[in-house]
This record gives structure tokens, C-alpha cells and sequence, in this order.
């Protein structure tokens, strides 16, 4: 009776197979989830630090290569702000991971500077044809008929935009650290225009502002600037100012033998840009899932444009650049999901 009653039946063979074989799927599965995941995310658990300098209207570049990161399982802290200098050695040393906008040739001797292609990742085009240069209100270059910014050479013509009474014409300029500053040092002494010519320094932002505050008196104003960037929305060339042209191609350092003259003939001074992603080399080696988005990104200068003219108006603030970038996930969700499925395939 009690052997009866401690006796357990014992288990028919086909049960125990279906068992055994039951385990082995769950197993199967996941491990099968654990690889899907892995695909998924391929940068699960490192750690990337963004650079971005002290242009604001780089944060919506920056951010839009954060959010592809955050997709692909990287660990992404919040972007750190230096200037191009600093950043490039940063990058290059493993400090920080990437920059998304190194001008080139802009920043060349940058590039150079913290070690090239050893150190530093650079493939793919971000942001193509991104413009600079020197203009002025439209009104003072028709009635004086200036089209060279040469023709500053003459103290009279010089005169026109003075704006602090010394004499000189003053140039809203560049920050330096930026580049363009370096460039157009160069220029005030390639063309000859240090004695009738002030650079005028400091914070980009309040400089511009000044600088558009004197077009809206009436006031002639000289000025530097570039594209994408939201001045050019506010000043229309063409309707409010005129770009100036230059006597001949000059550039310093990396870019001195590049010829900035276009095939039309005309010569603005400064070279088409490419905007890139630069990372670090080690870093990309490592993850080539990251490395194939770096170099697959691409963002119109017309959006680029469209979003740094909405932070004039206002819509500036942290939250509403990052609702600027969810929104134009939302409307090229499809590019941006490609993107992200060519980086995992890289990484497999």
C-alpha cells in the first residue's frame, strides 16, 4: 500500500521528448531574441560624447545624429560645447566621439592639425554647398556702384560703413576659433584693406543683430556670414543686400592653392563647403555600425535653413530644437529608417 502510494508514474517517452524538445526552442528563441536585440542595437551600453561649437544653430545637426545613436542602443550624453580647434583634438585624442559639422576645406588645418586620417573618421557628405562670404545693403551698392570688396581700399568708399566714427569701414566678422576668421584676416591683407578696414570681433549672435538693426534704420552695413544660417532669410540677398566679390583667389594654409573663382566667372572669396561628420578613428574601427551611419546621413541646406530660421523667430529653446528634430524624423521617416538598417547590416 505505502509502496504503492510513494510510486509516481513515470513520465511516457513521448512526453519526455516533447519536453526535452520544448526546452531546446525556449532556448533557441532566446537566444534568437538576445541576437535580434544585439542586431537591433549593435552600440548597446558605449558611451558616445557629441561636440558642437558655439553656434546654436548647429544644435539641430547635432541632435539628429544623437537621435540615430540612441537608435542603435549607443549610450549618448549630452553634446559639449568648444570651438572647432579644441574639438578636433578632443575627437582625435578620445575625448569625445564626433563632431557633426566639420566645414572642409574650412577647417582643413584642423583636420590636419590633431592628426588626419589616422586619427580621425571623415566620409560621407552631412550637408552639401554651404556658402560664405561678404555683403552689403543692396541700396548703398547701387548708388556707389560697389561690387569688390577692393574698392574698400578707397578711404571714401570705406567711410560709407563706418559705424563707430574712427573712419574705417566696420566688418561684422567671425568669431574666432570658427575659420572664417582666419580667412578673412587673410583677405584684409591679401586685398590690402587694413588701413580702411576693421574686423569687427566678438559674439557672432549680438554682432549680426547690431549689424541688422542698422539695415532696418536705413544705415549701410557691411557684413560676413554663411549658409545654412538664418541671416541670409532676414537679409535677402539680391532684395536687401548684394554678395561682394574679391580681386582673385586667396586663401590661407591647407586651402591655398584652391581657386574660389566659379565657372561663371564670378569670385565670392571663399570655396563651397562640405559640411561632415568627423568621429574618432578608434572609435569607428570598433563600430562599424557607426561609422556606415556617419557616412550615409544627409540633410538638405534648405531644412537646415527652414530650422535655424525658426529658432530666429524665437523658437530657440532646448525643447523646441528637439521637437524640431522629432518632427523631421516624423516627415523622412523612411530615409531615417534606412539609414539605420544599412548601419546594423554594416555591424553584422
Amino acid at each position: 500500500m505505502n509502496q504503492a502510494l510513494n510510486h509516481k508514474p513515470r513520465q511516457p517517452a513521448l512526453l519526455r521528448r516533447w519536453l526535452r524538445a520544448g526546452a531546446i526552442a525556449t532556448g533557441i528563441a532566446l537566444a534568437c531574441t538576445a541576437a535580434l536585440a544585439a542586431g537591433e542595437q549593435p552600440g548597446k551600453g558605449v558611451k558616445v560624447l557629441p561636440l558642437k561649437s558655439s553656434i546654436a544653430e548647429e544644435s539641430f545637426q547635432t541632435l539628429l545624429v544623437m537621435k540615430a545613436l540612441e537608435k542603435l542602443g549607443y549610450d549618448v550624453q549630452p553634446y559639449k560645447e568648444v570651438e572647432y580647434p579644441t574639438a578636433h583634438v578632443a575627437i582625435a585624442s578620445g575625448d569625445a566621439t564626433f563632431i557633426a559639422s566639420h566645414w572642409n576645406p574650412l577647417h582643413a588645418d584642423y583636420y590636419k592639425n590633431a592628426g588626419g586620417d589616422a586619427k580621425l573618421y571623415r566620409k560621407g557628405v552631412y550637408s552639401d554647398n554651404a556658402a560664405q562670404g561678404y555683403l552689403i545693403d543692396k541700396k548703398t551698392a547701387d548708388a556707389h556702384k560697389i561690387t569688390n570688396i577692393a574698392q574698400l581700399k578707397d578711404p571714401k568708399i570705406a567711410r560709407l560703413f563706418d559705424a563707430d566714427g574712427d573712419g574705417k569701414a566696420d566688418l561684422t566678422g567671425c568669431n574666432p576659433g570658427w575659420g572664417c576668421e582666419a580667412v578673412i584676416e587673410h583677405h584684409l591683407t591679401a586685398y590690402k584693406l587694413r588701413g580702411t578696414v576693421t574686423h569687427q570681433q566678438g559674439t557672432y549672435s549680438a554682432l549680426i543683430a547690431d549689424t541688422i538693426a542698422r539695415y532696418k534704420a536705413g544705415k549701410p552695413v557691411l557684413y560676413y556670414t554663411w549658409t545654412p544660417y538664418w541671416v541670409s532669410g532676414v537679409l535677402k540677398p539680391g532684395k536687401d543686400v548684394v554678395w561682394l566679390q574679391v580681386p582673385f583667389s586667396s586663401l590661407p594654409g591647407e586651402q591655398a592653392r584652391l581657386d574660389t573663382q566659379l565657372p561663371n566667372g564670378k569670385n565670392y572669396g571663399f570655396v563651397a563647403n562640405k559640411q561632415q561628420i568627423v568621429a574618432n578613428k578608434a572609435f569607428t574601427d570598433q563600430h562599424p555600425d557607426a561609422a556606415r551611419l556617419f557616412e550615409l546621413m544627409q540633410l538638405p541646406v534648405n531644412d537646415i535653413n527652414a530650422q535655424n530660421h525658426l529658432m530666429s523667430q524665437g523658437q530657440n529653446k532646448p525643447s523646441d530644437v528637439a521637437s524640431h528634430v522629432d518632427s523631421w524624423i516624423k516627415a523622412h521617416q523612411k530615409i531615417f529608417d534606412g539609414w539605420l538598417e544599412q548601419a546594423r547590416a554594416a555591424a553584422r
